[in-house]
Formats: structure tokens, sequence, C-alpha cells
């Protein structure tokens, strides 16, 4: 049996460029769990990866003969799948899963550095002290202070389902207030992955 020849992406590209379907499907099965991994870590649903992933192979075929790839294909790839999930997030409305991996990302340590993290943290914070005082306090202690809702519950001498209504209340008002600021902190952590 002869040794499989591994072809370099220059040369799957040249072939791509030479109709050669075999080009495309090897393409396709070096990266597609790489691409998949990338837009779910974002969108977490697996039938729009699927999608996006399957539109993006088409486009590669359809435009085989101007592909102009200056600078990796695996680079050229991702560049297409960020492109795309920006483009699913920003035609349908804020997913409250998104929003909400954004904003714990903002109360995360590694982000405190980056400017993004400032301009945001300037922006929650001026949206959160507009909330009645009630949920203003459980918010801060739950976001803040990394209290649970027990914990909460037992200083501010209310019951749990008041906090979690107090944060529900919260979360609802920053997502619509900041909503598309946090989908572009969210693409700017998924570009630095």
């Amino acid at each position: 049996m002869p040794a499989k020849i591994v072809l370099s992406d220059i040369e799957l590209i040249d072939r791509l460029k030479l109709d050669d379907e075999t080009a495309l499907a090897a393409i396709y099965k070096k990266y597609w769990a790489l691409l998949y991994t990338s837009a779910y870590h974002v969108l977490k649903d697996g039938h729009a990866c699927e999608d996006i992933i399957q539109e993006l192979f088409i486009k590669l075929w359809n435009n085989r003969y101007q592909l102009q790839i200056t600078f990796s294909l695996r680079a050229y790839l991702y560049a297409s799948i960020r492109y795309e999930v920006y483009r699913q997030i920003r035609k349908g409305p804020v997913r409250a899963d998104i929003f909400d991996e954004a904003l714990n990302h903002i109360h995360s340590p590694d982000a405190y550095d980056s400017m993004e993290y400032k301009e945001l943290s300037t922006r929650v914070s001026s949206i959160v002290n507009t909330l009645p005082e009630k949920c203003r306090e459980v918010y801060k202690l739950s976001r803040e202070d990394c209290l649970s809702h027990k914990e909460i519950a037992s200083q501010l001498n209310i019951s749990t389902k008041t906090v979690e209504n107090h944060l529900t209340k919260a979360l609802r008002h920053l997502r619509t207030s900041i909503g598309c600021a946090l989908l572009l902190h969210t693409l700017y952590l998924f570009i630095k992955k």
C-alpha cells in the first residue's frame, strides 16, 4: 500500500485553483474541527456553526480562481469564520448566554489590563449605578464580591428567590443597555484565542 501524500496548504490552494475537488475535501478535513470549535465557542449553537462552515467552504470553492491568500490558509479560514460569526450575531438578537459569558469575562482578572476591559467596565458601572438600590446592591454582591445567591440572601435578609429576581432584572437592564458593546467584547475575546 503506497504511503499517503500530505500536501502543504500552498499546494492545496494551487490544486483548488485547478478544480481539484479532493483539495477542497483535504482542506475541509484538515480544518473543519478547529473552525467548528472556534465558532461554537462564541455561538453555542451546533447547527449554526455547521451552517457557517458549510457556507465558508462553498464560498471557498466558488471563489477558488480569485483566491489571494497572502498569509496562511489557516489564518484565512479563521478570519472568515470570525467574520461569519460576527455577521450571524449582528443579524440576530443579543442572546442571553453570549451576553452572560461576556459579562463574566469583564469580571475576570486576565481582562483587567486591556483597554476594552476598562471601557466596558466603566460603561457597566455607570449602568449598574442607575439600577434601583436593592437591585444594584444584589448585582454588586454577586458580580464584584462573588457571593452566592444564598450568601447574598443571608446578608441582605431576603429570600434567594428575591436575589434571583434582582439579578434577572439587573442583567436584563444591562443586556438591553449595552448588548452591542458586550457582543463586540465577546468577539474581541474570541479573536484573541
